[in-house]
C-alpha cells in the first residue's frame, strides 16, 4: 500500500501517527530526529515522509532540504508541526516541503491526504 517514514523527537507524537496509518493498512518506520531519518533513507526507500520542525541533532527544515539537495528525493514530504505562523509554512515549502498540517492533525484528516498523495505517485 505504502511505506511511510514519521520523524518526530516525540514518541507521543510518532505512535499515534503510526497507529492511524497502520490501521489503515500502510508500513511505517519511525525516525527521532533528520539524522536517524537520512540514514534509514539511505537503507530504505520510503513513499512519503511526516516531518515534525523542531527536533534535536537535525531539525526538520534541514532534513527536509538535505532530502531533496543532497539525496535528490522527489518523494512526498508532509511537515506537521506545532508551528502555525505564516513564517513557518512559507520556510517549510521553501525547504522543500509538499504539504503543512499543524498539530494536532484530525485523524480523517491525515489518512485522507497520505491516501490521495500515495496514489498520485
Amino acid at each position: 500500500m505504502g511505506k511511510i517514514l514519521i520523524i518526530d523527537d516525540s514518541v507521543t507524537v510518532r505512535l499515534y501517527h503510526k497507529q492511524i496509518l497502520q490501521s489503515a493498512g500502510f508500513e511505517v518506520d519511525e525516525a527521532e530526529n533528520g539524522m536517524e531519518a537520512l540514514e534509514k533513507v539511505s537503507e530504505i526507500e520510503y513513499d512519503l515522509f511526516l516531518v515534525d520542525i523542531n527536533m534535536p541533532i537535525l531539525d526538520g527544515y534541514t532534513f527536509v532540504q538535505r532530502l531533496r539537495e543532497d539525496i535528490g528525493f522527489s518523494k512526498i514530504v508532509i511537515m506537521i508541526s506545532t508551528e502555525a505562523e505564516i513564517q513557518d509554512k512559507t520556510q517549510a515549502y521553501s525547504s522543500g516541503a509538499n504539504y503543512y498540517k499543524v498539530k494536532p492533525v484530525n485523524t480523517n484528516d491525515l489518512l485522507n491526504s497520505v491516501n490521495l498523495l500515495i496514489q498520485e505517485q
